[in-house]
């Protein structure tokens, strides 16, 4: 039982690590090869943690040879814009000039249905309403509606927002974040005093940010 354990452990953290190194995609933007070195890595890694019968090697250098593999290939990919072609595919666009591709529709097996929820899914309801529709070679669609149909921003009336910039952590359950005051150009005399104006110390914050126009946001832990 132990050594099952122990060898749990020890796939989890290679796995974690392999994961880690293939970067951050979420699952639904990974490519066809990234999903398909993800699930091999999940087959390899469960068959030695369940059975102490199999050696633990049967299923690290199986995961290490897939993560070397994934790394030739997100190389290949970054020199080579034919073989990013043949293995990840072309994005095809699947509505263009307000009008349905039905032949590429066909090519990607997509149905009408299919294509209305994914556009519900970016807070399209109307097919009238879409210019360009664009199957990404992730499976998402990006969505380019009409130009009467979209959000109005301020550079459609001559309007330059300030820079807001982003906010920066400065406590996070107590732990001063020292890097993000480095950033803004602060020590730790000046976070206390604009703590102690919500009458708090710093070990009793929730957490503090500061953002872009300076504004100081800060909330207590709850006892």
């Amino acid at each position: 039982m132990l050594l099952t354990f122990i060898r749990a452990i020890l796939l989890y953290i290679l796995v974690l690590i392999v994961m880690r190194l293939m970067g951050k995609r979420e699952i639904g933007q990974l490519q066809p090869f990234e999903l398909a070195i993800s699930i091999m890595i999940a087959d390899l890694a469960s068959i030695p943690m369940t059975d102490t019968g199999v050696p633990i090697s049967n299923g690290i250098i199986p995961i290490l040879g897939l993560l070397v593999m994934h790394l030739v290939i997100s190389l290949i990919n970054m020199k080579s814009i034919r073989a990013r072609e043949i293995i990840c595919g072309k994005p095809r666009i699947l509505i263009y000039r307000g009008k349905i591709s039905e032949k590429a529709l066909k090519k990607e097996r997509f149905t009408i249905n299919e294509l209305e929820e994914r556009l519900r899914g970016n807070n399209i309801f109307n097919l009238g309403d879409v210019e360009y529709a664009i199957l990404e070679t992730s499976g998402q669609i990006t969505v380019i509606q009409k130009p009467e149909k979209r959000n109005t921003i301020p550079e459609d009336f001559n309007i330059t927002p300030e820079y807001e910039g982003i906010p920066y952590d400065l406590i996070i359950d107590g732990k001063i974040m020292y890097q993000n005051l480095q950033i803004i150009g602060k020590d730790k005399e000046w976070l206390k005093k604009q703590v102690r104006n919500f009458k708090m110390n710093p070990e009793e914050v929730l957490v503090a940010t500061i953002d872009g126009k300076g504004q100081f946001f800060c909330q207590k832990k709850e006892k």
